[in-house]
């Protein structure tokens, strides 16, 4: 579902890309804001069974209707495509927190597809396109989840694309509001958006991975085939001096994990129609050059080359390493609880 919509996204993204950039003034009205109180602005609210909460927040899905004539910047709370986009998401992405932890899941408004090309466009990355009515809304989330719903909890803060995105605005700026909270935080996991050597000079409150059970550090990469590396090709999803942690052996050098280290791939079984742990080659080396991690997994690229690459698994950094980022939260958490 996630990737049929995100190719249908990119086709329209192409035949637009020549189109003049529109006026964001004229088309910011993204509906009223969210209120946390009710469980109906949020994808969900579990049970607590766990002693450690996750706080994910979802990709890019409001897609294909932010192209369409008039469409406002940020969706609105009832837009059916970002509400069905969050749902593929969770099976795909969110799930892989549940077996360790309550993961809570906000909608929230977020900046369309289109609105987030024209701002990398004129700004390089997409801050501006986040810092105003989606920041509000998680922020909002963040304080509803914080004083209503955590109750001391340790926690993880998810992403992924967009919502990684999100997710490293918000360790920038909210966690520095709220040191009481941030030292409570097992790992941020801001996987399929750059963390760069920058945004760790910039906000030393910042630290990244260096293990597979340090805690209070921020996991991320970006997934690509030999063929992006080689031809060096644009990225959205990638930044200058970004960093990328090897989800099988847990270094940020470049020594090679072969596929027999992958403990098991989530991919869709077309025929069945459903998504299971497989086995496709998924192996893992980073590329310090480049800034991500390189993989050879049996697997068909993400469409459009004009915005990931003729090689990027951008809509499978979760999928390729399923099992092994599952295996990786519960270490983490054993080691929080040990320290703490």
């Amino acid at each position: 579902m996630r990737k049929a919509l995100l190719v249908a996204a990119m086709a329209v993204l192409v035949m637009v890309s020549m189109l003049p950039v529109s006026s964001a003034s004229a088309r910011t009205v993204a509906g009223d804001a969210p209120d946390y109180s009710r469980k109906s602005c949020w994808y969900q609210v579990p049970d607590i069974t766990k002693e450690v909460d996750t706080f994910y927040i979802y990709s890019t899905a409001y897609i294909e209707s932010s192209f369409s004539e008039g469409s406002p910047d940020y969706a609105t709370l009832d837009n059916i495509e970002m509400k069905m986009g969050a749902l593929g998401e969770y099976v795909t992405n969110a799930s892989v927190y549940e077996e360790s932890t309550n993961v809570f899941v906000p909608y929230y408004r977020q900046a369309g597809l289109r609105f987030a090309r024209e701002v990398a466009a004129k700004k390089g990355n997409i801050d501006a396109a986040i810092s105003s009515i989606p920041y509000d809304d998680i922020t909002a989330a963040l304080d509803y989840y914080f004083t209503k719903y955590n109750n001391g909890r340790p926690f993880i803060i998810a992403g992924h694309s967009q919502g990684s995105a999100m997710v490293k605005y918000v360790l920038k700026n909210y966690f520095k509001k709220h040191p009481d909270y941030y030292k409570r935080m097992v790992a941020a996991y801001a996987i399929g958006f750059s963390v760069t050597k920058e945004d760790l000079k910039e906000n030393p409150h910042l630290k990244f991975a260096t293990g597979e059970r340090d805690t209070g550090v921020i996991v991320s990469w970006n997934t690509e085939g030999k063929k992006n590396v080689e031809e060096n090709a644009r990225n959205r999803a990638l930044l200058p001096n970004a960093i990328s942690i090897n989800p099988l052996n847990w270094t940020l050098d470049e020594t090679y994990a072969p596929a027999s280290k992958n403990l098991g791939s989530f991919m869709l079984n077309e025929k069945a129609a459903r998504y299971e742990i497989t086995n496709i080659g998924a192996d893992a080396q980073v590329n310090l050059a480049r800034g991500v991690i390189v993989t050879n997994a049996k697997a068909a690229p993400i469409a459009l080359t004009d915005f990931f690459g003729p090689q990027s698994f951008h809509d499978d950094d979760y999928t390729f390493y399923y099992n092994n980022i599952k295996d990786n939260v519960a270490k983490r958490i054993a080691a929080y609880k040990a320290n703490h």
